[in-house]
This record gives structure tokens, C-alpha cells and sequence, in this order.
């Protein structure tokens, strides 16, 4: 889906992350997809906060027993992990955050921009 930039973005991000595991078979574990809304959440609100574009896109997908969350816009330097800032509201929370509950992160980039990606499992597997 393509998201316009500004500060609704990630809660129509949101919404659409739910409504997709909501028509998983099996379902997604409850504290996954919360999870997942908390990725997808943060991926967005980076986007709008720091790609500078009119809009980002976000695509989700099913890999086995996890999902694939894709957040694509339009600036090509990639994220950068930094101090996180305790005492005021310069953030550095996020990327590290989704790299901890992430499988897997990658970042693709282009001269067109670069798509963030985070493999979060959503199932418990069987032994």
C-alpha cells in the first residue's frame, strides 16, 4: 500500500498490518502481531520523519512462518543506528529495536531510494 507522509501514516500502517494477519490460517500469535504493528509502526514513522518524500509504501508478506514487513521510499541513505537519546526527544529507539525483534533486517538501496525489510516470526513452530 502507499501511504501518504505525514504523522497518520503509520496508524493506517497499522490497520492494514492487522487486518492482514487477521486472515492468516493458521493466525498469527497475538504477541507476534503485536509485534509486527510495532515494527511496521516504527519502519513507517521513520519514513515520514526522515526520507523527506510525499510518500512510502508498505508490503506484507508471508515467508513460511514469519512475515516479511517492507517499508520502500524514496531516500536512499539507509538507516543509521545511533545513541538513543534518554533525557529528551531526539529519539535512536527504533532502528535498534527492530533489528532486536527481527529475524532478519535488510536494507536495499537505489538510486530510486531503498526499501527497509524486518522478517518477524508470526507463528510458534512445532518442534
Amino acid at each position: 500500500m502507499t501511504l501518504e507522509s505525514c504523522p497518520r501514516a503509520a496508524a493506517r500502517a497499522r490497520e492494514a498490518a492487522a487486518e492482514f494477519l487477521a486472515d492468516l490460517r493458521p493466525a498469527a500469535h497475538r504477541e507476534a502481531a503485536d509485534t509486527v504493528a510495532l515494527v511496521v509502526s516504527e519502519l513507517v514513522t521513520n519514513s515520514v520523519r526522515h526520507a523527506g518524500g510525499a510518500t512510502c509504501s508498505l508490503r506484507l508478506a508471508v515467508c513460511g512462518d514469519a512475515v516479511m514487513v517492507s517499508v520502500a521510499d524514496g531516500n536512499s541513505a539507509p538507516p543509521v543506528g545511533r545513541n538513543p537519546d534518554v533525557d529528551g526527544e531526539g529519539g535512536g529507539f527504533g532502528w535498534p529495536m527492530v533489528r532486536r525483534l527481527a529475524l532478519a533486517t535488510s536494507v536495499c538501496v537505489t538510486p530510486q531510494g531503498k526499501t527497509v525489510h524486518a522478517l518477524l516470526p508470526c507463528r510458534v513452530q512445532c518442534p
